[in-house]
């Protein structure tokens, strides 16, 4: 397949990364690129922010490539969002509520709070937008869009008739305690590559277990590649827990340090070598890396306490909302007139001003 168009990757890492990504779409706005995506990965806590942007997208009101609304519409909603414990309550329905699982009681709070009763095949043809997810029982990466869902293992289903709400939350099922999500299939229309039974309930966890930037759906067909991340590397200890369970943890942190480094390396190595065109940007960016003398104040000594905020969908003071997005639009609009629109004017402040970084 011939490379087309431009990508933009939204990875996972709980509120930090959703508030990231929010500054990161606020920039792309002001530079005249959304309606210019083709298409839009997520995983985990990017899908919500990329949910939001497409449950919004119909409504946004677009003048030479800017959308005039995009604030009201897709940066308000997360805000409020990120005031919720969503983690904590939906754990707690969950363990209680017989016959109902934590990955549903995510949906519910996203479809009260964020996506009403949009259905995947509702969202805009173009930008094509796609949230990941983890087959636990194949370990193949699950893809929710408008055309189809499904792995390349076990098949899919055309034209999918699920709540956008469900597919993120299916994105944002971080294990443990969020894990799994289950989905029931009456029909496959879609065959697959392997031998893979074709289930009648497939269970799902987190996109950030097999990939935590939401890579492969944008690799696969577009030219430039846009990759911003909100992940967390993981934390040196000198002294290993030897209980099992935080053991097990320890190790899981490991195996996702080394595929994260993997994927990450091999990016830029894509660019370097010219296979991509594109930008990759992160909270743990050094924004003078980029090399350019007119980008927003952002200390990496200040950047670098916003990347260790913890993972969690768990409530933020106002705050430390406003420096997040202040820092995802200063590290898109860094890597932007880096590598892709050099000559766009430099922003003259940040969103939130009085918040700085930190």
């Amino acid at each position: 397949m011939q490379r087309d168009g431009i990508g933009l990757c939204l990875s996972g890492g709980g509120y930090r990364a959703m508030l990231f990504h929010t500054g990161v779409l606020w920039r792309l706005n002001e530079l005249g690129y959304l309606p210019r995506l083709s298409l839009i990965s997520s995983v985990s806590s990017g899908a919500i922010a990329a949910g939001t942007l497409a449950h919004a997208w119909p409504e946004l009101e677009f003048d030479r490539g800017v959308a005039g609304n995009l604030t009201e519409l897709v940066v308000r909603p997360l805000r409020a969002l990120a005031r919720v414990n969503v983690d904590v309550w939906a754990t707690l329905r969950g363990l209680l509520k017989p016959g109902r699982s934590v990955g549903e009681e995510v949906a519910t709070s996203l479809r009260r709070r964020l996506y009403g009763d949009r259905l995947l095949r509702d969202l805009p043809a173009t930008p094509r937008f796609v949230f990941t997810a983890t087959n636990l029982q194949n370990g193949a990466l699950w893809r929710f869009s408008r055309e189809r869902m499904g792995d390349t293992k076990v098949g899919g289903v055309l034209e999918p008739a699920i709540p956008l709400a469900n597919a993120v939350a299916a994105s944002s099922a971080f294990p443990p305690f969020l894990s799994p999500a289950r989905l029931r299939v009456r029909e496959w229309d879609i065959p697959g590559d392997g031998d893979s039974e074709r289930p009648r309930k497939v269970v799902l966890s987190d996109g950030g277990v097999y990939d935590n930037l939401g890579l492969e759906p944008v690799t696969e067909r577009c030219a430039t590649v846009l990759v911003s991340d909100g992940g967390m590397r993981m934390e040196e200890l000198v002294k290993v827990p030897a209980d099992w369970p935080r053991h097990l943890l320890r190790a899981m942190d490991v195996v996702d340090n080394q595929v994260r480094s993997l994927r990450t390396g091999q990016l830029r190595e894509s660019y370097r070598d010219g296979e991509f065109g594109g930008a990759y940007w992160g909270t743990y960016t050094d924004i003078g890396e980029f090399g350019l003398d007119d980008t927003l104040p952002a200390p990496a000594r200040r950047t670098l306490r916003l990347a260790e905020v913890p993972t969690r969908l768990h409530r933020m003071p106002d705050p430390m909302q406003q420096r997040l997005v202040n820092w995802g639009y200063a590290a898109c609009d860094a890597g932007m007139r880096r590598w892709v629109v050099p000559g766009a004017a430099s922003p003259s402040a940040f969103p939130y001003p009085e918040s700085g970084v930190g």
